[in-house]
């Protein structure tokens, strides 16, 4: 019946989009991968794909199939990577997530001394996340997601791992530097630089400047926090960001951090695992020193 090769070889299709560049990749012949599908369509007693002339296209069946694939070809690699390395007397690898681009410089003061405690793990860091993190999680594509907007879902545990507030940051020469706090109708005709995410997912917007009907009065995006940081120094607009991280950079240039709001905006960076993946020892460790900062 519906075997491993069956989903790797509908998979591959799709990417290729062709039976004969999908079997050059799988390094099998053409006839032996149709006759390998169409003697599964007989069992099944339905049709993956239907010819559109010299194209192919996935039935209703075919779309399920590939959908399985997506879900259980990633954790059958995963498996077997793992099995590998416990043969091997390995410990494994440790992917994870970004959902965040400040996190980054606070995972690198984990992995520095974590890697020194696990040196049988290999860390690999994933950055592309723009807020599909969870996605990766349950596609086994990352074993740990590093966010500050954890979304809780059957079969996932977040863990908060370290408190830090969300502040604005102006230049040392701006007015609102020597305030104690801002206010949202402070910003109303400011430059506000933020990092390439939706504003829906920004807590500048969605806990401070919305809630009050406020909106800068000019928005610009920008993906490295040093060019970022660096038009603030110059006066060239604002930014929010994380206080420590504001603070690393205040010690560097011109700039300084201000509370959003008499009450200012608290967060947290959580780490989220699959709960199955709990117990794996070097994961563990990891979620461990991240809480307690070393």
């Amino acid at each position: 019946m519906l075997e491993r090769i069956h989903l790797t070889i509908v998979q591959e299709v799709e990417k290729q989009g062709s039976l004969t560049a999908a079997a050059d990749v799988l390094c099998v012949t053409q006839s032996a991968l149709s006759h390998s599908m169409k003697k599964l369509e007989q069992q099944l007693g339905t049709a993956v794909w239907q010819r559109e002339g010299r194209s192919l296209r996935l039935t209703q069946a075919g779309q399920y199939l590939l959908a399985v694939a997506n879900r259980v070809l990633p954790q059958l690699d995963l498996a077997e990577q793992r099995l590998r390395q416990f043969a091997q007397g390995e410990r494994g690898a440790l992917r994870i997530g970004m959902e965040c681009h400040p996190c980054y410089q606070w995972l690198l003061k984990i992995v520095s001394p974590y890697l020194g405690a696990w040196p049988d793990v290999d860390v690999d860091v994933k950055q592309k996340f723009q807020f599909g993190g969870i996605g990766a999680l349950f596609g086994y594509e990352i074993d740990l997601l590093v966010t500050p907007d954890p979304l809780f879902k059957p079969g996932l545990q977040f863990v908060p791992v370290f408190d830090y507030e969300q502040v604005l940051v102006v230049a040392g020469t701006h007015p609102l530097a020597r305030a104690e706090y801002v206010q949202p109708r402070h910003l109303n005709q400011e430059v506000l630089i933020t990092y390439p995410v939706a504003t829906d997912r920004l807590d500048i917007y969605n806990q401070f400047l919305l809630p009050a009907g406020i909106a800068p009065r000019r928005h610009k995006t920008i993906e490295t926090t040093d060019i970022m940081l660096q038009m603030v120094a110059s006066g060239r607009g604002v930014a929010a960001l994380p206080r420590w991280l504001a603070l690393e950079y205040a010690s560097k240039m011109d700039v300084v951090p201000v509370r959003l709001g008499k009450k200012g905006i608290a967060k947290q960076i959580h780490l989220g695992a699959r709960e199955a993946d709990l117990d794996i020892d070097y994961l563990h460790a990891f979620i461990e020193m991240a809480r307690q900062g070393c």
